[in-house]
């Protein structure tokens, strides 16, 4: 008996059907299911499924342990992954917890840690954005916000992505002229800026500009355009209007008229538009085998702020209410959820869902079917997204599979080159050089797994021998490492490049991977580049529209841009070093109060020691230690 502790007080409790040392033994035991189901509890908590190689293939969760483990061993099943999955099983081992909610957060745990092959993994890790208001301000301002909440205010969203958020502030910025520059130049404004210039702003940061009763007018108005009031805010601008009018204030009448119409044509561009409209997710799914795309739609107070596409890797072909509350159970364990959540059918387990997210959330979250006509509109909606996005995906995958197969026959390849690896250099005038690795998976970018190196050592300019260490280091560390090699190695470049990387891969005893260089063809034109491998220098011509070209071609050039990027951000970082760094026992403060009082870093340089002496701080012997640093001793 082992125990492990998760996030709740009480701690939970392991059963396994072997102990420690029987699993480290060389010889498998033989799973006895029928005396293992016989001691299981019937408490709640989760259960993993090993193979033969000790691997875990699959983690799932159970309100009674004994009931759910037994169902996968004690009937029939008709679909063929639970089928292909119970005949691999090879011990199972069990975490009990005090409740259901508890069994959910350590499945959602389990899953994330081990990626067992039979579960469905919905890669979303990151947080969403939402629009902060700054209302604890004088002069409130809007802004973008991602992470933790910690400054004082309002924060609407989540919106499923940055270019939503920008999108509505634009929208906001156009309508209602409140500020959203940042705190720090806000508070050293002596003149109003650009926006202030072409009406995006109303200029609160200079006096006299504008009063605060009108600002705070405008803030009121776009905190209730946010919170989905847009009408009650077309109504008070309606009365402002016809009061202006009344008093002849017809230019003050005629930018009223403006607003209310810029928000009556937002207002007409949602499905949702009602008053008091509560947040809503929609979620469809379209399938096509074991390939699944599951659409998210986002409603916040009455208005569609985006939608997101998921893709999950499924191991065999899997119910769709199945991949629904997979996603639920790991995406709404990251995310706050909505008040309501449209689904086109009732599923399992959702009583569990509600009281874990109403425990975290503080707030019921109610499941809907889409019985109304403009429920059944949103749905529609969100359908028609997810079997556009699965279309689009299925035609991808299709496409690069064929790029995959051309480049396999043009260099007549053992195998499809599922994981490709291209190197490229980046240098100014030889200086700060930078070598950057890019991969591809299945012949898409797969970006976690790109590098980059910093190249010293060699003859400034000398790219063959910046590609020999940066292949150098790549392979050795692999070999060393026991890692999976590349299926195919890209180097950016002619023979020369080439030349290069097969005498790194012969002093590795790694000639055997398959290997290829691209050169720019004449006038370096895209399309008449030339590739090179090791069993042909003379040189692989191909159409300018061969399939294979352009993948290679797609490689080659996101490791051009990654390089450059690279090589641009180390030598930003290099311009902005000062040689004021490199003095010892100057620190950033004194630094600071050195370029304040001389005015530059020349002046500092040419200050005579009993000069430097005046500066606050700076001591006899430290004001000759800066002139010596840079006249010498």
């Amino acid at each position: 008996m082992t125990q492990a502790k998760t996030g709740s007080k009480a701690p939970l409790q392991s059963e396994n059907i072997v102990d420690k040392s029987e699993k480290s033994d060389a010889s498998p035991i033989e799973f006895a299911i029928d005396e293992f189901l016989k001691h299981l509890t019937e408490r709640p908590g989760v259960y993993q499924m090993f193979d033969k190689q000790q691997q875990i293939i699959y983690v799932g969760k159970a309100k009674n342990l004994k009931r759910r483990v037994s169902s996968y061993f004690k009937k029939r099943h008709d679909d063929i992954k639970t089928t292909t999955m119970v005949e691999q099983v090879a011990r199972i081992e069990v975490t009990i917890t005090d409740t259901e909610s508890e069994a959910f957060i350590l499945e959602n745990t389990l899953i994330k840690r081990h990626k067992p092959k039979y579960n469905i993994l919905f890669r979303d890790d990151k947080s969403y954005p939402y629009i902060y208001v700054s209302t604890e301000k004088k002069h409130p301002a809007l802004g973008y916000h991602r992470g933790v909440k910690r400054r004082k205010g309002e924060y609407f969203g989540p919106f499923p992505n940055a270019s939503a958020v920008q999108h509505t502030l634009h929208t906001l910025q156009k309508i209602f002229p409140v500020r959203q520059c940042a705190e720090t130049v806000y508070q050293h404004r002596s003149r109003p800026c650009l926006q202030y210039q072409i009406k995006r702003c109303s200029g609160p940061c200079v006096a006299g500009l504008v009063d605060d009763e009108a600002y705070q007018r405008d803030v009121r108005h776009t905190l209730m355009f946010l919170q989905g009031k847009s009408f009650e805010v077309v109504e008070e601008l309606a009365e402002q209007m016809q009061a202006a009018a009344e008093t002849l204030e017809f230019e003050a009448a005629g930018l009223l008229r403006d607003r209310i119409s810029a928000l009556r044509s937002i207002q007409s561009q949602h499905l949702i538009n009602q008053p008091g409209s509560r947040d809503l997710d929609v979620l469809a799914l379209a399938q096509n085998g074991d390939q699944v795309c599951l659409c998210l739609m986002m409603y916040r107070a009455g208005n569609l702020w985006g939608s997101e596409t998921y893709y999950p890797k499924l191991a065999v072909v899997t119910a769709p209410d199945e991949v629904l509350l997979a996603f639920m159970t790991q995406h709404y364990q990251q995310h706050p959820t909505p008040q309501s959540i449209l689904l086109a059918q009732k599923l399992n387990d959702l009583n569990a869902l509600q009281a874990l997210w109403q425990e975290k959330y503080q707030r019921r979250t109610v499941f809907k079917e889409p019985k109304l006509q403009h429920e059944k509109s949103l749905f529609a909606l969100a359908k028609t997204n997810a079997e556009a996005g699965l279309k689009q995906h299925l035609t991808q995958k299709v496409n690069q599979q064929a790029r995959l197969q051309a480049l396999q026959e043009i260099l007549n390849l053992p195998a499809i080159p599922q994981v490709m690896e291209c190197f490229d250099i980046s240098h100014t005038q030889g200086e700060l050089t930078i070598a950057s690795c890019v991969v591809f998976k299945d012949g898409i970018a797969s970006t976690r797994d790109y590098r980059k190196f910093n190249i010293e050592g060699i003859t400034p300019g000398d790219d063959y021998a910046a590609m020999h260490q940066v292949l150098s280091r790549r392979y050795a560390r692999l070999k060393q490492e026991h890692a999976k090699f590349p299926d195919l190695i890209v180097v950016d470049g002619g023979k020369g490049q080439l030349n290069q990387a097969i005498d790194v891969l012969k002093s590795l005893e790694l000639e055997f991977l398959p290997l290829v260089s691209v050169a720019k063809g004449e006038g370096r034109k895209a399309g008449l580049e030339i590739l090179y491998t090791p069993h042909n220098m003379d040189g692989i011509d191909l159409d300018a529209d061969d399939s294979a070209l352009h993948l290679i071609n797609h490689i080659r050039d996101e490791a051009h841009r990654f390089a450059i990027t690279a090589h641009r951000a180390k030598r930003g970082k290099a311009m902005m070093h000062s040689r004021l760094e490199d003095i010892p026992g100057i620190g950033p403060k004194t630094r600071k109060t050195l370029l304040l009082h001389f005015g530059g870093l020349t002046e500092v340089k040419n200050a005579a020691p009993t000069e430097l002496q005046k500066v606050k701080g700076i001591s006899p012997s430290k004001a000759q230690s800066i002139y010596d640093f840079f006249h010498g001793e």
